[in-house]
């Protein structure tokens, strides 16, 4: 017990060390408190977009799912989350010239600057904080249940004392603590779980041994649509869209844009993250499938807890809570960002409507920190969902948002009338599929939604005027007609049911992902050599 508690109390202090040492004495004004000057360049950029990005979801969400459904979850993540990259082009870019040129710090100032909109700012904000709570509340519901293995502590306990430290060193330190510590959580999150999918490997009998063993169990967990038919080919498409549509609009991940120190910095963090999030992936998803041999028979919310289980079981005091510490990691690089971004939110775009005031003080939007930080932990406290479902109804309700952001950096003359109802009627759309209203006709609630989300921006529209020429060059339209082409080839269908050829343990329908991700890694780096730089913004493109 006493090797936990020092393992656990080194890590919190050194988060809190960061912190204190990373602050300015002085904050100059919002720009550095919430976006570190603007400065984030390199190691530090790409580190704490993935850090940010990867979660309680990443590390115990698909550890579960991998216990649940196989390494279907893999190319769904690993693939689909790489993917994703190609929006920190499409949108990070643009979003960066114009935070640079107009001092934007939130999402929403972006929104209200395309559309000379206050009321498509406040919306947008609104949604942004609803539906970023039950993301939140991941956090510290699976920091409860790690907490809870290390120590035989209530959930409510460790998820409170989680949810403090990482509130301490937030509003000592802003960003710059923030995206510090996002380094050393990173780098010790992928490290050590590196480190725990090779214990898992070893103790069940070797790489090959261990594969085969859960192959001979279980076989559906080797080939699609998984161990419970959970990802048919309408959700397997469901998946792959949504994160596209929505991971660009996690506020804390949109906030980054503004933070990078300029161009060639995210795309270097475009560039590297396919290989990024393969790593990141890969062993908690075939730790999910491992642990079958030696754990079968979990319910559905008792596998969100299998890399506890096997780790306290498996690794011993030491080594065991050092793995542990790495899942305490990816939840806390994500729940600091998540508070710091939605207490800017909160502070800039929808206080000042309630008080009619221009400004907000920093010290306000740490109080926000700390009322949002609350409100998290209770959402968690009080659920019964699983990571992955509370996940799901988060990101569904952020994708809605795509569109508007998306038509309004490309469209000549975005119009303010289209993007409220695109907001209105895709949130409507959610509403409806969750309280059982609409049928999903075999897909994730949010295909209908983002489609709907799509029409309704374009139709509005069009009704209101010429949709005008988009502001796109012609080496643009073939980039898109590249990632595109990936994205197609992403949809395997003849592969289905499909276990073998098995190709060093793994199914080669797996490592057909792999590939797409280093081809996607490949185009990348001819569009970054061929891109010339953004001109400031209001000038001809």
């Amino acid at each position: 017990m006493l090797v936990r508690i020092a393992v656990i109390a080194v890590y919190f202090l050194a988060l809190v060390l960061i912190g204190f040492i990373t602050r300015r004495r002085r904050h100059k004004g919002p720009g550095e408190y919430f976006l570190a000057g603007r400065s984030l360049g390199g190691l530090v950029l790409i580190t704490t977009m993935a850090a940010t990005n990867f979660s309680a979801f990443t590390i115990f969400g698909a550890s579960g799912a991998g216990y649940r459904d196989g390494l279907s979850f893999f190319p769904i993540m690993a693939f689909g989350t790489g993917f994703m990259a190609l929006t920190f082009w499409l949108v990070g870019r643009r979003a960066w010239r114009m935070g640079v040129d107009y001092q934007l710090v939130t999402p929403s100032e972006l929104v209200q600057h395309l559309y000379g909109s206050r009321s498509v700012a406040a919306l947008m904000a609104l949604v942004l904080v609803v539906f970023t709570v039950p993301y939140i509340a991941l956090q510290p519901m699976a920091a409860g249940g790690v907490l809870g293995q290390l120590f035989g502590l209530p959930h409510w306990i460790g998820a409170t004392m989680v949810t403090a430290v990482i509130v301490i060193y937030t509003l000592r330190g802003g960003l710059r603590a923030v995206a510090w510590t996002d380094v050393f959580q990173g780098i010790l999150m992928v490290s050590v779980m590196l480190l725990a999918l090779a214990m898992v490997v070893s103790f069940h009998g070797g790489w090959s041994t261990a594969l085969a063993t859960a192959l001979e169990q279980e076989p559906g967990l080797f080939s699609r649509p998984g161990l419970q038919g959970t990802y048919t080919p309408a959700i397997w498409f469901s998946f792959l869209a949504l994160w596209f549509f929505c991971d660009p609009m996690f506020p804390q991940l949109f906030q980054r844009f503004y933070a990078a120190r300029g161009e060639k910095t995210l795309g270097r963090t475009m560039l590297l993250y396919p290989l990024i999030c393969t790593v990141a992936f890969a062993p908690p998803v075939l730790i999910g499938v491992l642990g079958h041999i030696s754990a079968p028979g979990l319910t559905p919310k008792e596998a969100d807890g299998i890399l506890a289980l096997l780790m306290m079981n498996i690794g011993g005091n030491l080594v065991g809570t050092l793995v542990l510490t790495a899942g305490l990691a990816a939840l806390m690089s994500t729940l600091d960002s998540q508070l710091l971004t939605l207490s800017s939110i909160f502070g800039r775009d929808l206080w000042p409507v309630v008080t009619r005031r221009r400004e907000t003080r920093i010290s306000t939007a740490r109080l926000f920190v700390v009322i949002l930080a609350g409100l998290g932990l209770l959402v968690a406290l009080t659920t019964d969902a699983t990571i992955l479902d509370l996940g799901v109804t988060a990101f569904t309700g952020l994708a809605v948002l795509f569109p508007t952001v998306l038509f309004g950096l490309y469209l000549r003359r975005p119009r303010a009338s289209a993007a409220l109802a695109s907001i209105i009627s895709g949130q409507a759309v959610v509403v409806a599929f969750h309280l059982g209203a609409l049928p999903t006709l075999g897909f994730l609630s949010a295909v209908p939604a983002m489609a709907c989300s799509v029409v309704v921006y374009l139709a509005v529209h069009l009704y209101t005027g010429p949709l005008g020429h988009p502001s796109v060059t012609r080496s643009q339209v073939l980039m898109i007609l590249g990632f595109g082409a990936i994205f197609v080839l992403a949809h395997d269908f003849w592969r289905w049911e499909e276990a073998g050829p098995i190709v060093l343990g793994i199914p080669a329908w797996c490592w057909y992902f792999v590939g797409l991700s280093a081809a996607q890694m490949l185009l990348t780096g001819y569009l970054l050599r061929k891109a010339k730089p953004l001109p400031p913004s209001g000038t001809t493109t």
